[in-house]
Formats: structure tokens, C-alpha cells, sequence
């Protein structure tokens, strides 16, 4: 079984190569290239890919793939918004993904970002570095004794909800499916609609799915029914939210702080270094506000994780090379 994987770094090779030695079958060779309709040819001879969330596999690179006799397509990440479905299912072929790694990772992320961002933790701590020892500026809120709205409450949104009630928060959850249990353990205190989660929390945090449906929840009319100065969170997917909206939310000062680890132009600049590089974008100037604390795609960006996202991947393809079962909820199509 010899498996192409695209668009690697230093740490995909690490954690990899660790776990390699447990699947003496499975060959498999690290390119910095991503997957895309042009970088498809390169998988000549190999027998699957793995790719990341910020892949390119469109029809036309699966048309590729699939004519090289490519039967599996890897994605060694959740979500699989970067593979056309439909197509891989018309072209006969595969496709897997790593459904649950480190839900603990993504929301202690998450609380991390909404910590930061309300009490100006980067700003303060780029003031002592430069001498600076002024508080102006910095005030933030008390978490104890808040509601925390929960959109999604998943294993990522069900561990944040835990994280919120251990800082003495109260939980609101939205989700289309709702969790009884966890209002049964006292981890959610009730499930609601999403206006009542919009006018009620003092801190909402983003963990539902991207679809048409989903797409821009957090808009203009929805900003407008929050709380003047709450605290917003994004680990979800960034097409979640209008970012212009987002924009005059802060500026209005109805958005107080805000953590985001995910945005919508994020798929050119993610895992990327730019650094040399005058980018005129709405991620700069979000950069730009002292209450905004953003990250680059990383919550998920454990140990821990990258060991279950290669342990995840690796079965699947040796499951693929055997006829065996897959990893169970890792097959997408």
C-alpha cells in the first residue's frame, strides 16, 4: 500500500514516522506540495493520498487522481469541505477523514482564545516586554457568574461546555440535535433557540457544521440581537460568519473581544509563512483591533492529536489495502 502525502510539515512527518513502525505495510512519502488539480499527476504509482483541510480536490483533481488508478483519498483532519464528495462517489473512489482527534484540544483552544482576547493578554504582554507597565486599556470581564451560549454541541462544543461550567459559568446549547444527557450531568443548563443563545450569552462560541444552511449564521441581523460587549469565539469554520459584519460588530462595540482560529480567506495564508509579504486583507485589520486575538488554524494543535490523526490514518489505509472495515465515522463516501 503506498500512499502520497500532500502538502506535509516537519511535525506531519514526525508524528507519522512514529507511528509508522505499527504498519509495516503501509508505504508512504512526504512532499511539501498541497494537493491540487495541478500536483495531482505527482501521486503516479501510488495507491492512495492523504491531503489537509486546505487541499484543492476538486472533480478535476479527482478526475486526475482516479486516472492514475488512485483508488483513496486520506484527509487527516475532521472536516472534508476540500473534497468534492459527489464526484469521488460518481469516480468510484474512496474517501476518509479523522472524525474526532482531540475535541478536549480544540475547546480548551477555544476558552484560551476567549481568555486572551477579554483580558488583553497579548496586548499586555507585548506592553512589559517594552517596559510598559500601564494598565490603561486592558480592563476585561469576569467570566464566573456569565452565561456561555454554546452553538454545537458536538464532542468539541461539549467539552467547551464542561470548561465553561468548571469557571462557574452558566451553559446555554443550540444544536439541531440536542444532547439530553448533557443537561441530565448539569453540563448544559437548557437547550435553545439561536436567537435566545444571541441575546442571552455573554460569550458565544462557534462549533457547528459548515453548509448552506450554516453559512454566514453570524451576520448584521444576528450581531445586532447580542449583548453590547460579548465575547465571541470561532474554532468552527469561518464561513460561519460575515467577517465584514464581524468588522463592524467590533468596531460598534457590540462584539467586546474576539478569538477566532479560523476566517474566511484563510485558505490562502493557512500553514503558510508570509511573513515577507504586504497582504492588504480583512485578517490584517482584524489583526488590528487590541481585542482581537487570532490564531492560525491550531486548536486542534496537540500531541495528542497528531498521534490520533496518524494513527486514524494509517488504519484506514491499511483497512483499504486488506478489505477490511474502516475506522468507525471515518468513511465519508
Amino acid at each position: 500500500m503506498k500512499v502520497l502525502f500532500y502538502g506535509t510539515k516537519s511535525y506531519d512527518r514526525q508524528s507519522f514516522e512514529k507511528e509508522l513502525v505499527d504498519y509495516p505495510d503501509v508505504q508512504v512519502e512526504f512532499i511539501d506540495s498541497n494537493l491540487t488539480p495541478v500536483t495531482a499527476a505527482l501521486a503516479q504509482g501510488y495507491d492512495a493520498v492523504c491531503a489537509f483541510v486546505n487541499a484543492d480536490i476538486s472533480p478535476m483533481t479527482l478526475e486526475i487522481l482516479r486516472g492514475l488508478g488512485v483508488g483513496l483519498v486520506l484527509m487527516r483532519c475532521a472536516g472534508f469541505d476540500a473534497v468534492n464528495v459527489d464526484y469521488a462517489k460518481q469516480v468510484g473512489m474512496k474517501v476518509t477523514r479523522v472524525p474526532a482527534y482531540s475535541p478536549e484540544a480544540i475547546a480548551e483552544h477555544a476558552m484560551a482564545l476567549a481568555l486572551a482576547a477579554n483580558r488583553r493578554i497579548c496586548k499586555g504582554y507585548n506592553r512589559v516586554r517594552d517596559n510598559n507597565f500601564d494598565l490603561t486599556g486592558l480592563v476585561g470581564s469576569t467570566l464566573h457568574g456569565k452565561t456561555a451560549g454554546i452553538i454545537g454541541t458536538g464532542r468539541i462544543g461539549a467539552a467547551l461546555c464542561r470548561i465553561c461550567k468548571g469557571f462557574g459559568m452558566k451553559v446555554l446549547g443550540a444544536d439541531l440535535y440536542p444532547n439530553q444527557s448533557l443537561v441530565d450531568q448539569g453540563i448544559v443548563d437548557e437547550y435553545v433557540d439561536y436567537d435566545t443563545i444571541y441575546a442571552k450569552s455573554d460569550m458565544i462560541s462557534l462549533h457547528a457544521f459548515l453548509n448552506e444552511e450554516s453559512h454566514h449564521m453570524i451576520n448584521d441581523e444576528s450581531i445586532a440581537k447580542m449583548k453590547d460587549g460579548m465575547i465571541f469565539i470561532n474554532t468552527g469554520r469561518g464561513g460561519l460568519v460575515d467577517t465584514q459584519a464581524l468588522i463592524r460588530g467590533i468596531i460598534s462595540g457590540k462584539i467586546g473581544a474576539a478569538g477566532l482560529d479560523v476566517y474566511e480567506e484563510e485558505n490562502a495564508n493557512v500553514y503558510q509563512n508570509r511573513e515577507g509579504e504586504v497582504i492588504d486583507s480583512v485578517t490584517a485589520r482584524l489583526c488590528s483591533f487590541p481585542n482581537v486575538v487570532m490564531t492560525s488554524h491550531q486548536a486542534f494543535f496537540t500531541h495528542e492529536a497528531l498521534g490520533q490523526i496518524a494513527r486514524v490514518t494509517l488504519d484506514n489505509a491499511q483497512a483499504f489495502a486488506t478489505g477490511t472495515d474502516f475506522v468507525e465515522r471515518s468513511v465519508v463516501c
